[in-house]
């Protein structure tokens, strides 16, 4: 099947993007690697008058660190942040995430601005932001405005971004010493959406109870899901078995998955409780490597 037809529009500076998105409003669609909108547009799922292919913008495929944040453009690509050495070294969680999503084709044009903004509640890298509690820089014709990783993605599909708006950079915090995170992630075979997933950031006092704990869950609610209550449990505990457990069932608790092609929602729940334990065991442990 082919899309319906459309005006492309393929701008190189952000300040062009934001004059088409202004001139042609709710009828035009910003594409970045198109791995998401593409396979939408050709089964006619979706149509839109015109598209502005952002991919070719300058800037926004970078990956830096300072003092506060680890900063990625939003058109950096999926496959540029699972073989970085920075993000392999420093930010583990975000480098399997990276790593284990679709296949080498998906990764090498799909960018992690897509990723978090085409809002599916499937999709991974939006609950690794979530428990790095990251930031997301977005950039409009009346200036910028930063928006808290949780917050962004509103239901299924579905983001703050306002008309005339385009996400532009990731922002996350530098991770204090004695932390450690993982994203464990289910799924039926290679290069598939999950049954489910979790990913987990912990930081850990010197006498190793936890600091503070980010818990970012995928495809077990109708969005991205941050389960906080599961992370001011953790809060002030020492890691053992029965803490473990009990955050595991709390985690389930703020889950909400539907029975669909993965399998029930009982299922699910089953499932992200048991890898609920091993990612909570597994930041611990990596946390408390000296």
């Amino acid at each position: 099947m082919h899309p319906s037809s459309f005006e492309y529009f393929a701008p190189t500076k952000m300040e062009e993007a934001l004059e088409l998105l202004s001139k042609y409003g709710e009828d035009a669609k910003i594409m970045s690697g198109g791995q998401s909108l593409i396979p939408l547009l050709k089964l006619r799922i979706a149509s839109f008058p015109y598209v502005i292919d952002i991919s070719g913008v300058q800037g926004l495929n970078r990956i830096t660190e300072n003092k506060e944040f680890l900063e990625i453009g939003a058109l950096t690509t999926i496959s540029s942040i699972a073989d970085s050495e920075l993000i392999k070294k420093r930010y583990q969680i975000l480098h399997e995430a990276a790593g284990q999503i679709a296949d080498p084709l998906i990764r090498n044009r799909g960018t992690i601005g897509g990723n978090i903004s085409h809002g599916d509640p499937s999709n991974d890298i939006p609950a690794v932001a979530i428990a790095l509690k990251a930031n997301l820089e977005v950039i409009g014709k009346e200036g910028k405005r930063i928006v808290e990783a949780h917050s962004f993605v509103t239901d299924s599909f579905t983001n703050v971004l306002k008309v005339g708006e385009i996400l532009n950079k990731i922002r996350i915090p530098v991770a204090p010493d004695n932390s450690g995170g993982c994203y464990i992630k289910q799924k039926k075979s290679a290069g598939d959406f999950s049954v489910a997933a979790i990913a987990v950031q912990l930081s850990l006092h010197d006498n190793d109870s936890v600091k503070s704990a980010g818990i970012g869950l995928t495809s077990v609610a109708p969005k991205p899901t941050r389960a906080m209550k599961a992370e001011r449990f953790l809060e002030g505990k020492k890691i053992n078995d029965s803490v473990v457990r009990e955050a595991a069932k709390i985690v389930v608790s703020e889950s909400d998955p539907s029975t669909d092609f993965y399998g029930s929602s009982e299922f699910k729940r089953k499932v992200l409780g048991k890898i609920a334990e091993e990612a909570i065991n597994l930041s611990f442990e990596r946390a408390t490597v000296r």
